[in-house]
């Protein structure tokens, strides 16, 4: 099994039906991953272990997922050189989501984290892949694929759209 390079956090299992659409891209995109439970607020030993030791693993990216305070990202950032991406997760002890996205979106000036949209494992997954694909010919192959696929999709429904009435 090849070296993961893209390690998936989140705060709880309760989190992995969001977080694992970020594990099923990156599964397509043949870039291998991990995926675990670190909870900023009940395991932060853990979490620091896990950010601490993540690039000396060969980890390339942090995917975290968070509902309610969410702060595993941040803090996460705050212990790596990594690039984080964070996940808000509308949780069910969110205020609507909204909590979550503020706690990962503003973050202060020195401790960057890239934060997608509530709910947007998917796209955590593809950010992440395309960070590696910085430093991978063979990513950024697939993923200038994965990219065409996209265009051939939307074109591919224009004329069931205008065609329709």
């Amino acid at each position: 099994m090849p070296t993961p390079v893209v390690s998936i956090i989140m705060g709880s299992a309760s989190d992995l039906p969001i977080m694992e659409k970020a594990g099923e891209v990156l599964k397509e995109l043949e870039v291998p991953f991990e995926m675990t439970v670190v909870s900023a607020h009940r395991t932060p030993e853990r979490m620091v272990e896990h950010a601490h030791q993540a690039a000396g693993r060969g980890i390339k990216v942090i995917v975290a997922g968070a509902g309610g305070a969410a702060h595993l990202p941040g803090m996460t950032a705050s212990l790596t050189t990594l690039p984080v991406i964070g996940v808000p997760i509308h949780s069910s002890n969110s205020i609507d989501g909204w909590d979550s996205v503020l706690s990962i979106l503003q973050m202060p000036s020195g401790v960057p984290v890239a934060t997608v949209a509530l709910d947007g494992g998917r796209n955590a997954g593809i950010l992440a892949a395309q960070i590696v694909a910085t430093s991978d010919a063979s990513v950024a192959e697939r993923l200038s694929a994965f990219k065409a696929a996209l265009k051939d999709k939307v074109m591919g429904s224009i004329d069931q759209v205008e065609n329709r009435f």
